[in-house]
């Protein structure tokens, strides 16, 4: 049936009771309780590395499963994954590092695979696990990303053997472990490993003693409680569905189009705003300006697209269920109805719809995630537009993020007074963007149940 012609007051009165109850229905799903359930909570170790003259030099960066200073690592690929995930993604390689370096550690199964490419090469050292096995693959990877720009440290060393001689011509820095070595017996092994061109860096050092011994024996660097015990960063986070993120990594590695990507990550805002984080993040240092979903996809390229996925769900915890957020089916139908809108504004610019989508997409994350949304925009190198719509209300796009708000809360004068100022869309135009914006967004939410 042709739908009949209504006057503004009347449309906003039907799209806004239609687009309020979802946004009510979100907001009290959304009890403290419900916001705890569905918001998880990360942690991250980092302990301080200081040269000689104790200055800041760069932070071993930790697995933590809680605000307590220890963890219990039962797999070390996935603690690693955690780390990575943490400090290069969710935090930001600025607000865990700095300028400084990051000491990560790495076991074997994690060398060998191309998660290490998402790892920053000029700020990152890999620490290799005394639980490594020295053998030639081993040492031949280790050559291979020495020459691809990364920086190697043998970790908690205890002594000298032939076995690490092949990798001692190859690594940048050796950490000492000193609870695990007799003071008699440091200064040979000290002599001993100045023999090659690399750093020394005594670990565990606990007392102002050990470090005059140590400084006095020409060792280079220091890690320990004496100085400083690792600190515990919490964040927050929603928790990525596995069907989702295991559906997007179906897509990528089947060399999907990148128009079926966009689709698919469209459904899942969550995995949106950690695509744009991840394409702008120091680790990447692509120094673009991301104007959509698509150019996100081109920029950070099928190969490292797979890594971040892989990494997700290396860090997820085994055996959690999925789960929606309410606010999320919500930015969804926020998103698609000022999308569709855009198409009925200007239906030939594609890429004002895909501005008007990011923008509907972004504009409840400081809800979701308990930050505020300047912050979180600090993370994104997005266009000033989006950003203007996002922090002011202000251009094309925040007149329809004021239009959506606006129905959303059953403004009807402000639905009217915005109406007025965009002569090419007809009242119509809202009735039949929400219903598909609303149709859409259940379709997402079914799928991802």
């Amino acid at each position: 049936m042709k739908p009949q012609m209504e006057s503004p007051g009347t449309v906003a009165k039907v799209s806004a009771g239609a687009l309020s109850a979802a946004a009510a229905v979100s907001a009290a799903a959304l009890t403290p309780e419900a916001e705890l359930s569905q918001l998880r909570q990360f942690f991250l170790g980092r302990q301080p590395i200081l040269d000689r003259d104790q200055h800041l030099i760069g932070f071993e960066l930790l697995f933590r499963d809680g605000r307590a200073a220890g963890a219990n690592v039962s797999d070390d690929m996935a603690a690693t994954a955690s780390v990575v995930l943490h400090a290069f993604n969710e935090f930001g390689t600025q607000q865990v590092l700095g300028e400084h370096k990051g000491y990560v550690n790495a076991n074997a199964e994690f060398l060998l695979s191309d998660l290490v490419y998402s790892l920053p090469r000029k700020q990152v050292v890999l620490e290799l696990l005394e639980t490594i096995v020295v053998d030639a693959p081993i040492i031949e990877r280790c050559r291979e990303l020495k020459q691809s720009g990364y920086s190697l440290a043998l970790d908690d060393v205890v002594g000298y053997s032939e076995a690490l001689a092949p990798l001692l011509e190859i690594v940048d820095v050796v950490k000492l472990d000193l609870l695990q070595i007799e003071s008699a017996q440091l200064p040979a092994l000290v002599r001993r490993l100045r023999g090659w061109p690399l750093a020394l860096l005594a670990e565990k050092v606990e007392t102002r003693e050990q470090f005059r011994e140590c400084r006095a024996l020409g060792i280079d660097l220091f890690q320990g409680y004496h100085f400083a015990r690792p600190e515990v960063l919490a964040g927050r986070r929603l928790d990525t569905g596995r069907l989702a993120l295991l559906r997007v990594l179906a897509l990528v590695a089947n060399e999907a189009e990148t128009g079926d990507i966009e689709r698919e990550l469209k459904q899942h805002p969550n995995l949106t705003f950690n695509l744009l984080r991840l394409v702008n993040s120091v680790a990447l240092g692509t120094g673009q300006t991301v104007s959509s979903l698509k150019h996100a996809i081109v920029v950070l390229g099928r190969k490292q697209m797979q890594r971040w996925i892989q990494l997700l769900l290396y860090a997820a915890p085994k055996g959690s269920a999925d789960s929606t957020n309410p606010l999320m089916q919500l930015a969804a139908t926020r998103a698609r109805f000022m999308e569709t809108i855009a198409h009925a504004e200007r239906a030939a610019d594609r890429a004002y719809q895909d501005s008007v989508f990011m923008t509907g997409v972004l504009s409840l994350l400081d809800t979701v995630f308990g930050v505020p949304l300047r912050e979180l925009l600090g993370q994104l190198s997005l266009p000033q537009e989006v950003k203007a719509a996002l922090l002011e209300r202000s251009g094309a796009l925040g007149r329809l993020l004021c239009l959506t708000e606006a129905l959303e809360t059953d403004d009807r004068p402000g639905v009217a007074r915005i109406l007025a100022e965009l002569p090419g869309l007809a009242p119509c135009d809202l009735m039949r963007a929400e219903i598909e914006a609303r149709d859409w967004a259940n379709g997402v939410v079914a799928a991802a149940a």
